[in-house]
């Protein structure tokens, strides 16, 4: 496949408004499902649709391999964030100095045009791959990953490959997410007489200031491939008015996990720190909502055939090919935990990502199509 026919197919893509409805004014998925659906369907290649959400489906893909008792999975999210404070047009593709600027050109539409081109560059070139390919773009990915939970109902696989911006670099670890609240009530009074109240601000105060203590701890242990795991305070909310002691105060708590720890683990000690605040100082009166949002971190054996296959082929592309981690999240650890070694990788720079002016350097995006075509024909 030209790489002129992958550049327009990114284009067209860009030019699709995909952002998650769950953001304000986003429309979803369906425009952007269907378009997919439809240009495999105009090339005889199998496709259906798989339903998320209403209107929002999953776009499968199959390519028949020798062995069809074995599988490669390309999936690529086809969702994007919000437009909002970008700085350029969002839907209207530029190409300036090798580079694509839109919403989602790096996160993630790089990534699923280079997918979409090797695939159907295989069926084109009447190319039978070693073993079956699922190519699968999926919803959801940018808000609370339903997409892929779908998508892995019963599924099975021997190697999986998501595509998202890594700088064209194999990944094999990456950081997971716990996201939650902690709520701390008092009793609210005239500010005038504060003495008749139980400010919930200035303890909340203290949870704070424990939390960052806590992650002086948390520093000293670190992953070799992911460095240590990471706390931050993101959202606080409380009061009503100046003149009023505050009777509530919660604060948003974002946790990046390393492999091998648990959800509930990591819960447990932080509900051990609000127990141990209440024993210091009974007056407070602090408790845990459960999470928001989790997922576990990814961790793949460097020593798996995918990873290992990962590194020789970009050897041989002469990019670089150890192996790395990154801090950000992705499908790829939902994949995994079902027993399908899984990868990152794909064109761009996360730095770009959700960014003002989102961009991709176009160089990557064509050897990106190189890499997935490769691996599909070398994975046997």
């Amino acid at each position: 496949m030209h790489p002129s026919s992958i550049i327009q197919m990114l284009a067209e893509l860009v030019r699709i408004n995909s952002v998650n409805s769950s953001y304000q004014d986003g429309p979803g998925e369906r425009e952007i499902a269907t378009w997919i659906r439809r240009f495999f369907e105009q090339r005889g290649i199998d496709v259906w649709e798989q339903e998320v959400f209403p209107g929002r489906p999953n776009v499968i893909a199959r390519l028949p391999g020798r062995d069809p008792s074995r599988r490669v999975i390309l999936e690529a999210h086809t969702d994007t964030v919000s437009v909002h404070g970008m700085s350029i047009p969002p839907f209207e593709p530029r190409v300036k100095d090798g580079k694509m600027f839109g919403r989602g050109s790096c996160d993630t539409k790089g990534g699923l045009a280079a997918m979409i081109c090797a695939v159907a560059s295989l069926h084109e070139d009447g190319i039978q791959p070693p073993c079956d390919v699922w190519l699968a773009a999926v919803v959801d990915e940018e808000f609370s990953y339903r997409g892929v939970v779908k998508l892995c109902e019963g599924l099975t696989g021997q190697a999986a490959i998501i595509a998202e911006p890594t700088g064209l670099r194999a990944v094999i670890a990456s950081k997971g997410v716990l996201r939650w609240r902690i709520v701390v009530r008092g009793k609210a009074a005239h500010s005038g007489k504060p003495h008749l109240g139980v400010n919930a601000i200035n303890h909340m105060a203290r949870v704070i200031l424990a939390l960052e203590n806590d992650h002086r701890d948390l520093m000293t242990r670190v992953h070799p491939l992911l460095g240590p795991g990471t706390v931050n305070v993101g959202v606080i909310h409380g009061g009503v008015q100046v003149n009023f002691v505050p009777d509530r105060c919660s604060i948003e708590i974002d946790r990046r996990l390393l492999p091998g720890e648990t959800v509930g683990a990591v819960l447990a000690h932080y509900q051990e720190l609000l127990d141990l605040l209440t024993v210091q100082d009974p007056a407070l009166d602090a408790f845990m909502e459960p999470p928001m949002l989790t997922d576990e971190a990814l961790e793949t054996d460097p020593d798996s055939g995918p990873a290992q296959l990962a590194s020789r082929l970009l050897v041989e592309m002469k990019l670089n090919g150890s192996l790395c981690g990154v801090p950000f999240g992705s499908d790829a650890s939902k994949l995994s935990r079902q027993g399908i070694p899984s990868l990152v990788f794909g064109p761009g720079s996360i730095d770009q990502a959700h960014a003002a002016v989102e961009f991709v350097d176009l160089a990557e995006v064509e050897r990106a199509f190189e890499f997935y075509r490769n691996f599909i024909l070398r994975f046997a």
